[in-house]
């Protein structure tokens, strides 16, 4: 919702500036997510919570920003100049489905000019995105975004009969909108007909036989009030949502409509002149009193924990249309623990059923940020899930690491799911999805972890390591499957350029490496080529658990690893280098249950350990993996750890070759280690590179 400053202040006395109205109504729990300037003024961007229909105009806004600051808000009184002769006399209406439409009234106007809007309507139309039509299409759109209640506005000559008809579409009937398309309706459908066709789809768009031309002279103004289900089933189902819809599915106040056809009325009098007949045709077969809501101290202070006095209780109920009164024995008696309040529900606030509801009402204008943290009292035993203690741990190694969590929502695209999902894998698809970007439950974790990578490459962030812990989601034929997973994402510099090291990319190696990192807690991860076909063919992995610990005994894949391929990086415009890699945690956190069971103090040695580094050349193919278990199966128990310290390719290097310098370092428990033993471990372990892999010493 935008609003206009400068609109609001002819409501309601502001001295406060844009900015700081901007922070209190964004504390109150209305959202102002921006403020800028417009030809018009200062306009504040609110995003409101879909319960909040009363702030889908500015006097609604006003409204909030009068309890805010303590000031009176402006009564809305309009009285358009009539005439002696009365609407009913020249319309008349009839509501053959009022569970479809509580309320509907019409006013007649005669003798309008038709033209365009003057500067000052335009300008603020435009400030807040509307395309300017004519004077009274403006007018009908003016009210709305002011009284936040939608108004229509028919050529009466081109009614047949002159006369209105609420009603259910009938099986096969179709008309056209006024964005020139013509609509197949069902009997599901409410409209507004005259005595022979139907005229306009009613709560979401007017038919274009029977709209305003500059031809036009004589009007009947809609003021309705329509069933905020039937109207969002009917938006949907003919993909066809306007301002007008929006607001009646969330739930106009019916009390408004008279008042905002009286407001239309009179505008359009100024803007085009005629004659406003007297009075209205007012049907209103919805009409129901509220039932009184009783709110007490006693509940207040068991929700918030900490108390409010009477008068500022009061005083904010009072400004947001409550109505409070004192209903206690008490009722003399300030700060009473017993103090209660019947309140009466104002039209506009039909979110409003409980006594909870008033509480949050209080709480929120009073300001949340004062009542102390405090944590309820727990009525239920609680324990941490099997897998918590996994989570947390891998949580705060990525930190460590340098990576930042995320949470998205998991509803994406059917061709971004398309790209990422494999081939055998069904999608788990939403039966009523709200739009066509958000019909498929992802089937992996990079689907959100590469928008969210584009987002921020798009709003100037070049370095960036996330992780999000979440689930996918699978058919399996009969019911969607969820598997939980944490996905890693990175792209920019793995290290900032400084006083004695050179800036370098992150790559491959810097993903491989966390993972590596990670998989420690399980036991270790064991490194196969290859991945999805969404990941670079030379720069990607899939991963498993090691059966314990031997790094030639891979299980199962638990994951896999990569650079994104170029067709994916130029789908979501990433304009530098992305990896994304995604692991499995219910066999991880199991691996590190059982790492954890399996571990036992070992004292550390007493004698020195000594490192040895060998400058293997090898042949292109030839994998670290490979390395490290020819190593190993040596068996040489002094043998503590295997590292890969530096990699070289190019000059000086013989075709089709690469080196590689392994660090193993050789420890023993029981002494210090000779030189003869060094050297009888070290001449194995080249022999058994020589044998297994062809390798040889670097010269």
């Amino acid at each position: 919702m935008k609003v206009l400053y400068n609109w609001l202040k002819e409501f309601v006395e502001l001295r406060a500036t844009p900015e700081d109205l901007r922070t209190r109504l964004s504390l109150s729990g209305t959202a102002v997510e921006a403020l800028e300037q417009t030809a018009a003024g200062p306009l504040l961007d609110a995003e409101l919570t879909s319960n909040r229909a009363d702030c889908l105009g500015h006097y609604g806004i006003a409204r909030e920003a009068a309890v805010l600051y303590g000031v009176p808000l402006k009564h809305v009184d309009p009285r358009p100049q009539e005439s002696s002769e009365q609407a009913s006399a020249a319309t008349r209406v009839q509501i053959v489905s009022p569970e479809l439409c509580g309320r509907y009234t019409a006013r007649v106007l005669r003798g309008v000019k038709v033209g365009p809007s003057p500067d000052w309507l335009r300008l603020r139309l435009e400030a807040l995105g509307q395309t300017s039509i004519n004077n009274v299409v403006d007018a009908t759109n003016y009210v709305m975004i002011e009284l936040g209640h939608p108004l229509h506005a028919f050529d009466m000559d081109l009614l047949a009969e002159k006369r209105i008809v609420v009603r259910r579409a009938r099986a096969g009937e179709k008309m056209r909108t006024l964005d020139g398309l013509e609509r197949a309706l069902t009997n599901e459908m409410c409209v507004i007909a005259d005595a022979t066709r139907a005229v306009a789809i009613a709560g979401v768009m007017g038919g274009g036989e029977t709209e305003i031309r500059s031809s036009s002279h004589n009007l009947l103004l809609e003021a309705a009030c329509f069933d905020p289900i039937s109207i969002r089933r009917t938006s949907k189902a003919l993909g066809l949502r306007t301002e007008a819809s929006m607001r009646f599915e969330r739930g106009a106040d019916p009390e408004m409509a008279e008042i905002a056809s009286r407001r239309c009325a009179e505008l359009i009098q100024q803007l085009g002149g005629g004659e406003v007949l007297a009075g209205a045709v007012d049907l209103y077969p919805g009409r129901a009193e509220a039932p009184p809501i009783i709110l007490t101290r006693k509940e207040f202070l068991r929700v918030m924990g900490a108390d409010v006095s009477d008068a500022e209780i009061e005083t904010i109920l009072n400004g947001l249309g409550f109505s409070p009164a004192r209903s206690d024995a008490a009722r003399g008696n300030a700060g009473s623990p017993e103090a209660a309040w019947k309140c009466r529900r104002p039209s506009w606030r039909g979110d409003v059923a409980r006594e909870v509801d008033l509480i949050e009402e209080v709480a929120r204008i009073y300001g949340v940020d004062k009542f102390p943290a405090r944590l309820p009292a727990a009525k239920l035993p609680a324990a941490r899930l099997e897998y918590a203690e996994a989570d947390d741990r891998l949580r705060e190694i990525l930190i460590g690491l340098g990576y930042q969590e995320i949470i998205t929502i998991p509803i994406v695209d059917e061709p971004s799911d398309t790209m990422f999902r494999p081939e055998n894998a069904a999608p788990a698809r939403i039966a009523n999805p709200l739009a066509e970007d958000t019909s498929v439950m992802r089937s992996t974790g990079a689907i959100t972890m590469a928008r969210t990578l584009e987002w921020n490459l798009n709003h100037g962030q070049r370095n960036v390591r996330l992780f999000e812990f979440g689930k996918t989601y699978r058919w399996n034929g009969a019911q969607p499957v969820e598997t939980r997973v944490v996905t890693l994402g990175a792209t920019g510099l793995a290290r900032e350029k400084g006083v004695a090291e050179t800036e370098r990319a992150y790559a491959f190696a810097d993903l491989k490496g966390d993972l590596d990192q990670i998989g420690r807690i399980a036991g270790g991860l064991a490194w196969t080529a290859g991945g999805p076909e969404w990941l670079h063919p030379a720069h990607a992995g899939r991963f498993s658990l090691r059966a314990d610990g031997a790094a030639a005994s891979p299980v199962k894949s638990i994951g896999h690893a990569g650079q994104l391929a170029r067709r994916v990086s130029e789908r979501f415009k990433l304009r530098q280098d992305a990896y994304i890699a995604e692991l499995e945690l219910e066999p991880f956190c199991a691996a590190h249950k059982a790492a954890r069971a399996a571990l036992r103090y070992k004292p550390l040695s007493r004698f020195p350990a000594v490192e040895r580094d060998f400058s293997l050349v090898l042949k292109d193919g030839t994998t670290f993996a490979a390395i490290e278990e020819a190593i190993r199966s040596l068996a040489i128990a002094e043998v503590s750890s295997i590292d890969a310290v530096d990699l070289f390719r190019g000059k000086n290097m013989p075709e089709e070759k690469f080196a590689l310098l392994v660090r193993v370092k050789i420890e023993s428990r029981a002494a210090t280690l000779t030189e003869t033993q060094l050297t009888d471990f070290s001449s194995r372990i080249l022999a058994a590179l020589e044998q297994k892999l062809g390798a040889t010493l670097r010269a």
